[in-house]
């Protein structure tokens, strides 16, 4: 039987630690915490993508810090719903995956979850898909289901309203997302869910329908989103997005490219150190004597350090040093075997320096691409035989060897 831990103070912490609200409040959450009930708690991952990233692993954090007190923690693979597309935050429909999508890209989730997640031993997190208990369900039992839900209250979504102002198309599927959102938690009779704050409409839907169908209260619990002290977001957009299954180098130098605003919500959500340490290093930023840059170093590690481990880490932060900081060569630097007349853009991807050819054009474009200290200009560019043994370097520290077949 696993004990349940019901130190307050350590309750607190997980009640108050990147936490942006609590659902109907955190008073009577804590007391049901305090009473060593075991609870069940889950949160959702949309397979929309080969690679959990720093977003997602700040609410499996949370998870893990629920796995810690000895309650039962569920990481939900979303291989149902990540076929409709989630609408949230959306100005346009989502693309919906087919199954075999959703589950090529959820391969390597639970590896990179293990990283928070203990997926094993005496109190281990269970990895379950929500197609399980999805997929079976009838047509009657979906209009069963969605009977317990107005049009009036999903159509009040913000992005929804937005889209009928601009003439945009709002498609029916889109109304059923957090119908098959919230019923993962009557599937599973779930006490929490957890998610982003963006996620609110969704859950609080789950929460709706377990008191409809179950008379039971179920708490949400939302996060707090990476963003700097003027709003502006960790995301894709701003390009500034970490995927948990880049290399430490990789890892470690993008979160050193963020932005000085990003540091102390980096600290509070993105790691384990303690919150008094945290606090300390926010006040510690305020002052303009300190340089932003060391609490960045610091905290690239402790994120690599999770992720990779602390020997990995270590390696990362010394060659991010040398490489960007000192601006020398790494010592031991690959190849990849380049055809002659083979376009730069070519070689850039098949050494996974770039995401496409669209992405190595810009790249190039923006001036980010060099061959032995020369910045290359043109897209158009080719391999030639002077280039064999030239090093492609790739922004600021990704270096391939060329070797002419």
């Amino acid at each position: 039987m696993t004990k349940v831990i019901t130190d307050e103070k350590l309750i607190d912490e997980v009640l108050e630690r990147g936490v942006k609200q609590i659902f109907p409040d955190r008073e009577s959450f804590k007391k049901v915490l305090m009473s060593g009930k075991r609870i069940k708690l889950y949160c959702g991952y949309d397979p929309t993508a080969k690679s959990l990233h720093l977003g997602n692993a700040i609410s499996i954090n949370k998870l893990r810090q629920f796995q810690k007190l000895g309650h039962e923690v569920i990481f939900l693979v979303g291989d149902f719903t990540g076929m409709i597309g989630d609408p949230t935050d959306k100005s346009a429909a989502r693309k919906k995956l087919t199954r075999e999508e959703a589950l090529a890209n959820s391969e390597n989730y639970k590896k990179q979850a293990s990283a928070y997640l203990n997926f094993s031993g005496d109190n281990p997190a269970k990895i379950l898909h929500n197609s399980q208990w999805s997929d079976p369900l009838t047509f009657k039992d979906l209009i069963e289901i969605s009977s317990n839900f107005t049009v009036q209250k999903m159509i009040t979504r913000n992005m929804f309203q937005k889209r009928l102002e601009e003439g945009k198309p709002i498609y029916l599927h889109e109304f059923l997302y957090p119908v098959a959102q919230g019923y993962d938690s009557v599937a599973m009779d779930v006490d929490l869910e957890i998610g982003g704050n963006d996620q609110m409409f969704n859950m609080l839907a789950g929460r709706d329908l377990m008191k409809a169908l179950k008379n039971k209260e179920k708490y949400v619990m939302t996060i707090k989103l990476m963003e700097d002290e003027s709003g502006k977001k960790m995301g894709k957009t701003e390009g500034n997005v970490v995927n948990l299954n880049e290399t430490p180098e990789n890892m470690f130098g993008q979160i050193m490219a963020w932005s000085d605003g990003l540091i102390a919500p980096g600290f509070e959500l993105c790691t384990n150190i303690p919150i008094e340490e945290v606090n300390n290093i926010r006040e510690s930023l305020r002052n303009p004597k300190n340089n932003p840059r060391d609490f960045k170093m610091k905290l690239a590690f402790e994120i690599t350090k999770i992720n990779h481990g602390e020997k990995e880490a270590k390696k990362a932060q010394e060659y991010f040093v040398k490489t960007i900081q000192k601006k020398e060569m790494p010592e031991k630097v690959p190849s990849i075997e380049a055809s002659i007349e083979a376009s730069i853009e070519e070689v850039m991807v098949k050494a996974g320096l770039a995401k496409s050819n669209s992405d190595a054009k810009r790249k190039i474009s923006q001036g980010g691409v060099e061959i032995s200290g020369k910045k290359i200009t043109d897209i158009k560019t080719k391999i030639i035989p002077a280039m064999n043994g030239q090093i492609l370097k790739v922004g600021k520290n990704k270096f391939i060897k060329i070797k002419i077949l």
